[in-house]
């Protein structure tokens, strides 16, 4: 059985494109750093990305024993890719289902895709989903100017945060390797075999309107209520559908996903349904690192209009921010129904986001649906104090 490599090694391709860092190429005596690059026709060629520019080169093949593709069983021999049981044995016939189990049947696990939609009528950071701890085959892709963005667990992000653009390359993340692409033409796409040993936040940071983020995964059954639960709190999943579950299949012959039937919902007398539990330091950390500003306000004033919630506040301590704020601000909820909702002439602890219109001619300060909007205590007080400390510089 050919043993994994440790946690933290450096993929065997990444090691022969970086063979190449810092000499010359291509009848130049100009030098780049190389990545691995998937998207070529033939995957047991070298072929590797120049950093920071739309263009590959094909080094030749790749060494024996190079895996075809991240995640998968193929080993390149000679050129060719041949298939490897997931024992770890050449012409074995031992397969791994979508699941993760060696000989499995797909029955284990649940497969979500869906696609993100929201028109977002802001520039910045929008949260497309949550990727929980043990999900697999992880695939995300979308064509526009956009971009994806990764945050770990722990609020920091993996490649494309802070308004900075990442190089395409391979990059570790909740105990897996994350295949981040960007080629011309505008096509982004994030690929993961997992399992992840983390709960990961998928973004898009959006400077154009959002034609749609398309994204996949499989997760463990006993993993999809608690995903399910977050998504909602989150306001992620209310709009989208179920996910699909495989009957028990054969792994070298899979079946077509059929679609659990969504609840038909009862009749709702009240047209605000109620909010999610946004309550534990998880959803606080994940707000408090995740956001522009942190501060305690008091209510002056709401004004409902369309699909929008307007706030006047009075700015009374600023916990956190990334630019000024005056003394009185409005602060926009993007629902008539807002989750949570503020109460007039009470003192909260909010956590906002700076969005600017596309034409760069409007600025708002935007809470996010079940975001952090909590009424203020001396307790809540020194829990977001103590959230500030776990927060990546």
């Amino acid at each position: 059985m050919r043993p994994e490599c440790p946690p933290g090694a450096v993929p065997f391709r990444d090691l022969q494109c970086a063979l190449y860092n810092g000499h010359p190429v291509l009848g130049t005596q100009k030098t780049y750093q190389w990545v691995p690059f998937y998207g070529a026709p033939n995957q047991c060629d070298l072929n590797c990305l120049a950093e920071g520019h739309d263009f590959y080169h094909s080094f030749g093949r790749v060494l024996d024993g190079t895996p075809c593709r991240p995640g998968t069983q193929g080993l390149c021999v000679a050129g060719r890719c041949l298939s490897a049981g997931c024992d770890g044995l050449l012409g074995s016939d031992a397969r791994e289902d979508r699941c993760g189990r060696c000989g499995g049947a797909n029955d284990s696990c649940l497969f979500v895709q869906r696609v993100f939609r929201d028109a977002g009528a802001f520039a910045g950071y929008w949260n497309v989903t949550l990727i929980p701890e043990g999900a697999r085959h992880i695939r995300a892709a979308h064509r526009s100017r956009n971009h994806l963005a990764l945050m770990g667990g722990d609020g920091r992000y993996v490649f494309n945060g802070n308004w900075a653009v990442s190089p395409p390359g391979t990059y570790e993340a909740a105990g897996t390797r994350v295949v981040y692409t960007r080629v011309t033409g505008s096509e982004e796409t994030l690929r993961a075999a997992g399992p992840t040993s983390e709960d990961l936040l998928l973004q898009v940071l959006l400077q154009e309107p959002n034609p749609g983020v398309e994204f996949e995964f499989w997760l463990p059954r006993e993993r999809y209520g608690p995903f399910q639960e977050e998504a909602q709190a989150q306001g992620w999943s209310l709009r989208q559908p179920q996910p699909r579950e495989v009957d028990p299949q054969s792994p070298e012959s899979p079946a077509a996903p059929t679609v659990i039937p969504p609840r038909t919902p009862g009749p709702t007398p009240d047209p605000c349904p109620p909010c999610p539990d946004t309550r534990g330091r998880a959803h606080r950390l994940l707000h408090y690192c995740g956001s522009d500003f942190v501060f305690r306000a008091r209510v002056l004033g709401r004004v409902r209009q369309a699909q929008e919630t307007r706030y006047e506040v009075r700015v009374q301590l600023i916990y956190k921010n990334r630019s000024p704020l005056r003394a009185l601000e409005y602060v926009w909820a993007p629902s008539r129904c807002p989750c949570p909702p503020l109460a007039l002439h009470r003192d909260y602890l909010l956590a906002a986001q700076r969005l600017i219109s596309p034409d760069g001619t409007q600025d708002w300060l935007l809470l996010p649906h079940a975001g952090y909007a909590r009424p203020w205590s001396p307790a809540e007080d020194s829990r977001v104090r103590l959230a500030a400390r776990h927060c990546p510089l």
